[in-house]
C-alpha cells in the first residue's frame, strides 16, 4: 500500500487493559495536562478572572436595583447570587474541556495518543479531571471575593455539599463539550456553540435572579432548566431552604446526560479519523 493511501491504524487496546491500567494511564495523562498549564499559565486566566469580574460586576452593578426589587437590598442579593454563580462557574469552565480537546486533535497530539497503547477512555478522563481542578480553582477564588463583598457562609458542610454537586453536574456537560471537540472541527466552532448553550441556559435560570417576575413561558422554560435546579439546591445548601428536590432533579439530570454523551463522546473519539 503506497504512503498516499495509507490511514493511520488505530489499536483497540481497551478490553486488554486492566482497571489499574487505566489509571495508571489516566494518571499519566492528568500529570501531562497539568504540566502542559504549568508551562502555559494563560490558559488559567478564566479560572482566575472570571469569577471575580462576574462576582464585582452583579453584585455592584445589579445587586442594588435586583436586591431592591426582591426586598434583601444588596447585602440580601450577595446571599442570594453567590450559590447560583457556584452553578454557573460548573457550566461556563465546562467548555473549556471542548475547545482544549478540538486545539489537541488539530495540533496532533490525539493521534500520538491513539497510536500508543493505552486506554481511549484514559484520554477523556484525563481532560476532565484536569477541568474539575480548573473548576475547584475557580470556586476557591469566587468564594473569597464572594467573603470580600460580605457573603456570609453559614454552613461549612452546605458549602462543600454544593460544590461536590457542581463538579457532578459539570463532569456531566464537560461529556456533551468533548463530544463537540470530537464532532466540530476546530476550537473556535467548539466556542461558538458552547455560546449558543450556555448564554440561553444561564441567563433563563434562577442562578441572578428570582423567576417569578418572568413570563409565564420562560417560567416553564427555567422549571425544566438543570442550572435553575443546581442553583437552587446550592442556595439551599449553603443558605437554607428547600434542598431534596432540586438535588435529586440535579442529579437526575447528571446521571441522564452522563449515560448518552459519555458513551457516544467514546465512540467518536475511538472512531474519529
Amino acid at each position: 500500500m503506497s504512503a498516499a493511501t495509507a490511514t493511520p491504524v488505530t489499536i483497540d487496546t481497551d478490553a486488554r487493559i486492566p482497571l489499574s491500567g487505566h489509571l495508571r494511564h489516566t494518571g499519566a495523562l492528568v500529570r501531562r495536562n497539568l504540566l502542559w498549564i504549568r508551562q502555559d499559565p494563560e490558559s488559567m486566566f478564566d479560572a482566575i478572572l472570571m469569577p471575580v469580574v462576574f462576582t464585582l460586576l452583579f453584585v455592584y452593578v445589579f445587586g442594588g436595583s435586583i436586591g431592591q426589587a426582591t426586598g434583601g437590598g444588596q447585602d440580601g442579593y450577595v446571599q442570594y447570587v453567590i450559590p447560583g454563580m457556584i452553578a454557573m462557574m460548573s457550566m461556563t469552565l465546562s467548555q473549556g474541556v471542548g475547545t482544549g480537546f478540538s486545539q489537541d486533535f488539530n495540533s496532533g497530539v490525539m493521534d500520538r495518543f491513539r497510536s500508543l497503547p493505552i486506554g481511549r477512555g484514559s484520554v477523556l478522563f484525563a481532560k476532565i479531571s484536569v477541568e474539575l481542578l480548573r473548576m475547584l480553582f475557580a470556586t476557591t477564588v469566587l468564594m473569597i471575593v464572594a467573603v470580600l463583598v460580605g457573603f456570609d457562609i453559614h454552613h461549612w458542610a452546605g458549602l462543600f455539599a454544593a460544590v461536590g454537586l457542581s463538579a457532578v453536574f459539570a463532569s456531566s456537560i464537560m461529556w456533551v463539550f468533548l463530544t463537540l471537540g470530537v464532532v466540530l472541527k476546530n476550537a473556535q466552532s467548539v466556542q461558538a456553540m458552547g455560546f449558543l448553550v450556555l448564554f440561553p441556559l444561564q441567563f433563563g435560570s434562577s442562578i441572578f435572579a428570582p423567576t417569578k417576575s418572568m413570563p409565564g413561558w420562560l417560567q416553564h422554560f427555567t422549571d425544566y432548566n438543570p442550572l435553575s435546579t443546581l442553583a437552587d439546591a446550592a442556595r439551599g445548601l449553603m443558605v437554607g431552604g428547600p434542598v431534596a428536590h432540586d438535588l435529586w432533579v440535579t442529579l437526575g439530570w447528571s446521571a441522564a446526560i452522563t449515560a448518552v454523551a459519555a458513551p457516544y463522546a467514546i465512540h467518536k473519539f475511538r472512531t474519529k479519523n
